[in-house]
């Protein structure tokens, strides 16, 4: 990841996605968003890079209404024509959670299926993606770099690891970019709703994801040796 640091880390922002975009990786490179409640932001930058950058979002079928009209708000909004819903498929359910509840047996089988298999399909052919992530959300992104190898032999991109709370919000007003409607409730940091709870004040960002557990990830940016997703 060293040379990619060296070529690429002095950039920042739209600069650094359409670089990465139509010179590293020539059109296969996408952004992955939640379309939760800081993704506007990360989005906004795609959409200045090229209206057209390739966006995945994973429905897994769990999400609250408001994140489903929101991901549409934000596509007007910002002009985005790349942007690509994906899921499990049918016949994913009816093998894995065929009651729709395997949420309250094994949270962490839940989002295997519904989120990392979909994901790990949709992003064949992709030599790299973007993730939202920061290292101000959780102790456990601290160190987050700017690029990651994942083992699958595809490259994850941090943009925004460096970014603090502060410079997130300077970017939603001057971008005059509109909020999740669940942001004002106390939702910080927004995953399914049957596993996303409210954040106390002045509590981490991702504290009301599978609150109550050891479970700090959906799974997505963890792989194992093999590169297998998990």
């Amino acid at each position: 990841m060293d040379d990619l640091t060296e070529r690429y880390g002095r950039l920042d922002g739209a600069v650094l996605l359409n670089a990465l975009l139509r010179d590293e990786f020539d059109g296969r490179v996408a952004v992955v968003s939640s379309f939760g409640t800081e993704s506007a932001v990360l989005l906004a930058l795609a959409a200045e890079a090229d209206p057209s950058f390739p966006v995945v979002f994973v429905n897994t079928g769990k999400l609250f209404g408001e994140t489903l009209r929101y991901r549409d708000k934000l596509i007007a909004a910002l002009g985005l024509t790349g942007v690509r819903t994906i899921g499990p498929t049918d016949a994913d359910l009816a093998a894995g959670d065929p009651d729709s509840l395997l949420f309250t047996r094994s949270p962490d089988a839940c989002c295997h299926l519904r989120k990392t298999v979909p994901l790990d399909r949709a992003l064949e052919g992709f030599d790299a993606w973007v993730t939202g992530r920061k290292r101000f959300q959780a102790t456990t992104r601290a160190a987050l770099p700017l690029f990651e190898e994942e083992g699958t032999g595809r490259i994850k991109i941090n943009p925004l690891a460096h970014w603090d709370r502060e410079r997130i919000e300077q970017e939603f007003t001057r971008r005059n970019l509109p909020r999740h409607p669940l942001e004002a409730d106390g939702f910080l940091s927004i995953g399914c709703f049957t596993c996303t709870e409210r954040v106390a004040p002045g509590a981490d960002p991702r504290s009301g994801r599978w609150a109550g557990t050891a479970k700090t990830e959906c799974g997505i940016h963890t792989f194992k040796k093999t590169g297998t997703a998990q």
